[in-house]
Formats: structure tokens, sequence, C-alpha cells
């Protein structure tokens, strides 16, 4: 419970046991106490200046901002008015209730935000640290790179680290959402935040606390609690102006009908006017609003999709185009040897003619053309090697010149190349300007991806693909998942300028989202109105480029990101339109003096109760 929280209960059971002990009687008897009605007036201002101690503090700080009208402000008109009409019992009363909305209020953002804290508890307390032959017990931020730290049986991965010694099994789910623990050996990723469930890990420091996975989601999450979404930043700015106009017609319903209609009552109309002003209070409104962006973004984060503010949660449900990256987004990245193709020489010397050239690669395909090879690369061999962005390889080899590329990179070199046969990337390579043959590499569609395309299209939504890869394999996977627009043969600067174009036929109210890998698309995923990286996990380019990040490489967490965004918009939309109509019903029976200032509170805070509930169920979203 926030110390905020506590204060107000503390206020709350003054006041209101000051309040109801008058209201019913018998409590001063029993202390002896004699209380004339002289003396109930001023004990009734007491209990009232009690409940309204945090709302003239509120208001203060707000008059310190320059931000002079709110709900505070509208209530403490309302309720000084009363008081001048020495209405006693009905201000303190007024007070009472609004006071207990504002509990409420506070309370239910409080649990809001526990609940995602509570999730989102993935802060490591303390490392053991190897000294000699022994250990340490150091706070995570005392870790340097290269120091070795032991991980027993349920402690929590205090940084990101490579595993040196032991087996065990890790559970990310505060990180990914996937409740399947990873299994872990020598030479394994881990990162912080993680639970180590059993076995006992030495591992060596990769990353310092400040730059380590946990501590960036942890800084992300936050700045997302914080950042509004265009809705909540609406109802906001709507309730800035709406205050002072409220404010306006209350003064004119005191003021206007007494002087332009005959027979009226000043003071009926002054209490009329303090009655108005009760009952337009729009604090249900922007609390509920604001727990509902809290619940969507909480709801994702139990998914594994990270969203990095309110605004692009908001974004998501308006999203009506996807483009996909292919290599590492629709497909596995994980290529294997489909077929060598040599030209001139044999198939033993063009597969190693193109392991060594993509000897210091990190490129998946240059990964498996060395897992092919088999043999250890004798870097002694290479005399030279500079990598050609979205080309190929320029290399020396044994003294010999060697080119490896795509189609693209032997034609600027103007070598001549055959025909590709069967659907696959083709990996070509040349000695000197001499064509040896292609070697084909092939990968998989992901397991989840045909069912994700499918729902998207379900949804009427326009699927896309940008890809370096060429056309020939591009169409073929597009095929097979049903994308009917398809970009191929495009380097990391046409797709954005591709990605441009396709936004400039875009109506301004469309938004459109690029789902890449987050690690050779960022230009992309900053580019689009909105980035979603996969396989967020430990990726530096995932968590500084997108918007949106999935920490699994799993593309169907897509569906429930957007089924969230637009529960959450759906929330804040009812709650807006319900919470209006109410205000104008209950403005219209002030006016007419068909409420009283009690029965314009009591259905205020009822008008909240019901927004909040409305919102509560989003943090709710099943896991």
């Amino acid at each position: 419970m926030s110390k905020e929280i506590k204060i107000r209960l503390v206020e709350l059971a003054a006041g209101s046991v000051l309040y109801l002990g008058l209201l019913i009687g018998g409590w001063y008897d029993y202390w002896n106490l004699a209380v004339t009605k002289e003396m109930e007036p001023v004990l009734f201002m007491a209990a009232y200046v009690i409940l309204a101690a945090d709302t003239c503090w509120q208001t203060a700080k707000k008059l310190r901002h320059l931000q002079l009208f709110d709900e505070n402000l509208l209530m403490l008109f309302a309720t000084g008015g009363a008081l001048y009409l020495e209405k006693y019992t009905e201000a303190a009363a007024v007070m009472l209730i609004f006071h207990i909305g504002k509990l409420i209020e506070s309370q239910t953002l409080d649990h809001t935000k526990r609940s995602i804290a509570k999730f989102m508890d993935i802060r490591p307390a303390f490392a053991n640290r190897k000294r000699g032959l022994g250990e340490e017990t150091v706070s995570p931020e005392e870790l340097r790179i290269g120091q070795i730290i032991v991980i027993r049986p349920g402690e929590k991965i205090p940084v990101d680290a490579v595993v040196m010694r032991g087996l065990g099994n890790i559970d990310e789910k505060a990180l990914t959402g996937e409740f399947q623990p990873r299994s872990v050996s020598m030479g394994s990723r881990i990162y912080s935040g993680s639970i180590n469930m059993d076995g006992v890990l030495d591992a060596r420091v990769t990353r310092v606390y400040e730059e380590s996975t946990a501590a960036k989601i942890l800084s992300m999450v936050e700045d997302a609690m914080s950042n509004k979404g265009e809705s909540q930043s609406l109802v906001e700015r709507f309730a800035r102006f709406y205050s002072p106009i409220v404010t306006i017609l209350g003064i004119l319903v005191m003021l206007l009908p007494p002087v332009l209609l005959s027979g009226q009552e000043p003071e009926t109309w002054f209490y009329r006017g303090l009655i108005f002003l009760a009952a337009a209070c729009p604090s249900g409104l922007l609390a509920s609003v604001t727990v509902a962006f809290l619940g969507g973004l909480g709801a994702a984060s139990r998914q594994g999709v990270l969203i990095k503010s309110g605004s692009y949660l908001e974004a998501l449900s308006q999203t009506d185009t996807f483009i996909f990256d292919k290599t590492g987004t629709l497909t596995e990245g994980t290529f294997g040897l489909k077929e060598i193709c040599p030209k001139g020489i044999t198939a033993a010397q063009l597969l190693e003619i193109t392991a060594y050239a993509e000897a210091y690669s990190s490129h998946p395909i240059a990964l498996s053309l060395r897992d092919a090879y088999e043999k250890g690369i004798d870097t002694s061999r290479i005399g030279y090697i500079q990598e050609r962005s979205g080309l190929g390889i320029e290399a020396v080899i044994d003294g010999m010149r060697v080119y490896t590329g795509n189609v693209r990179f032997m034609e600027a070199l103007g070598i001549q190349t055959q025909k590709v046969k069967g659907s696959g990337t083709a990996v070509h390579a040349a000695v000197g300007r001499r064509y040896v043959g292609y070697v084909l590499i092939s990968d998989r569609v992901r397991g989840d991806v045909n069912d994700t395309i499918r729902w998207l299209r379900q949804q009427r939504m326009e699927v896309m693909m940008l890809t370096g890869d060429n056309e020939h394999v591009a169409n073929d996977v597009a095929r097979s998942l049903g994308i009917e627009y398809v970009y191929a043969n495009l380097m990391p600067q046409d797709k954005v300028a591709q990605l441009e174009e396709i936004m400039s036929a875009q109506l301004e109210s469309e938004k459109l989202a690029f789902v890449g890998d987050g690690i050779n698309d960022a230009p992309v995923l900053a580019r689009a109105d909105i980035g979603i990286a996969m396989g967020g996990l430990g990726s530096d380019a995932a968590l500084e480029a997108a918007d949106i990040i999935l920490m699994e490489d799993e593309p169907s967490r897509i569906i429930n990101a957007i089924r969230i965004s637009r529960g959450t918009v759906r929330a804040v939309k009812e709650n807006l339109y319900f919470s209006l109509f109410i205000k104008v019903i209950l403005l219209g029976l002030a006016f007419f003096g068909g409420v009283t200032m009690g029965d314009a509170v009591i259905v205020d805070v009822a008008v909240l109760a019901i927004g909040l509930l409305n919102s509560f169920w989003v943090l709710k979203f099943p896991e």
C-alpha cells in the first residue's frame, strides 16, 4: 500500500468517525461530552476540514504548476458554497463521498501497477561472484564483464552471461511469457531476470547490470507506464478544457436565472449551481482510462510482448497493414545445405571455397556453409576478406581472389552465372573472373506463421513481404503463406524506400506495422508507424529500434497483442461514452433541481466504480 493511500485512509477514518458520530449521535454521550446544537456546525466543519485536507493539498500542488481547474477545485467550490449557505452536514457528506471515490481510484491504480510490477519482478537482488577458491555475495551492479558467477537452483540470474560449467533448466517466463523451461549447458547464453530451476551453473559475465536484459526491460516497462496513449492524452486535454468550461457554466447557473427570470430566488439557483459543479466532476473518466492503458500494457507483458508506450498500444488497434521481413521472421533463419552445383571444379572444392570466403561472417547463411563444410577453417590460408553489404564477399584464399554472393554481385563484376534450379537461396562463387558454380541453401517457414497470416487476413488486414532474398525464393515462401504482395532483392536502404512508398499511399488514419528480426531491420523498424521486433531477448537492436518487442521468435504473439490493444481501446471508448452520457443527464437534473449535491457525488462515484471495473478486465487477459 502506497504512502498516499495510507494518508487518505487515516483522513477518511478520522473524518468518518467525527461526521457519522454527529449524524447518528450517541458517541459523545459515551464519553460524557456535552454537545449543544450550537457546537454541531463547528464539529461538522471540523469533519469537513479533515476530509478536505488532501483535496486542498492536491489543488495547491496544481496551482504551483499553474494548473488551476480540475476535479479537486470543482469539489472545493461546490462544498465551499454549501458551507457558505450553512449546509454543514451536506458539505461534510459530499466531501466524505468524494474522498471515498478518490480512495477507490488510488487503490485501483496502485493495485494495477503492483500487478504489473509483480509480474515484472525480474530485478535480481544479489550475485555470487567467484573470488580465488571461494565466493562472495555482491550486488549485481558490482559485476564486471569476464568475471565468473555461480547461480544455484532457485536464484535469479543477475546479469547476462554465458554458461561455462554445469547443466540446468532456466525459467524465462517473466521475460518471454513462455512457460516451458529452457535447457542450458556449456556455451548457452543466459539472461538476467531468468530463474535457475535446477543444477549449479558457473557462468561468465557478458554484460554489466546496466546493460543487461533485465535492466533494459524494467526501464522500458517503467517508461511505458508513464507514457500516455493518444486516447489517454486526449481525455486529459479534454478534462483541462472541460473543467474551466463547467466552472463558468456553474457560475452562470448561479447568476443568470434570478436575473433573467422573474420570481426566482437567488439562494435556490446559487445552490443549484453548486450541485452543477459537484455533478460535473470528471475524476471517474480520467481514472478509468489510465487503468485501461496500464492493464493493456501489463497483459501484453504477461504474453511476452513488450510495448514501449500506450500510444503504440493504441496504434496497434488501428493497424490495417502488416509487412514482414522474410529471413529470421517468417522463416526460422536456420539454413541448411540443399544442393551443390559446381562448374569446372568438384563439389567439395566449391563448398570449401564458399566456406572459407564466409569464414568471418555471422550471417545465418555463412554459418550453414561452415557447418556443411565440417572441417575446421585454417585462417592462415585467408589473406584478405571484405564484405559487400547486401551483395556478397570478396576474399583472397591461397593467393587466389574469390568472390561469393548473389546474382547482383556477380553481374556487377561482369561474371555470367548459370540459372538456379530449385527453390532456396543461391550463393554463387567465382575464382578470379571464372564462374565456378553455386551452392543452394534452404530455410524453413516458422511453425506458427501460417496461423498468424491466416488470422491477419481474416481480420481483413493487408499482408506484405519485404526481403533482400531473390524473387524466386521470396515468391515460393509468399505463395505457401498466402501473401499477395512481395518485394524482393531489396538492399537495406531499398527496404526503407519501399516502405515509405507504401506509407505514402495510405490514409492518415491508417497504421502500418513492420515485423522484423531486430538485427538488420533497425532502419525499417524505426521508420514504420509501428516497428515490431521478434526475438528481442538479448537483442540490443530490437530493444532500441522497435516499438513493440516479441520476446520469443513466435509471430503468433502478434495476435494476442492486437486483441489486447483492441480490448483496451474498446474499454476506453465505453468508459468515455458512458461517463459523458451520465454527466449530461446529471447536469440537466442539477439545473432543474432534480438532485442534491450528495446525490450527484454518489452517482459520480458509481460511474467511477463501473469504469474501473470495465477497465480492470484488460489486466486479467488470459495467460
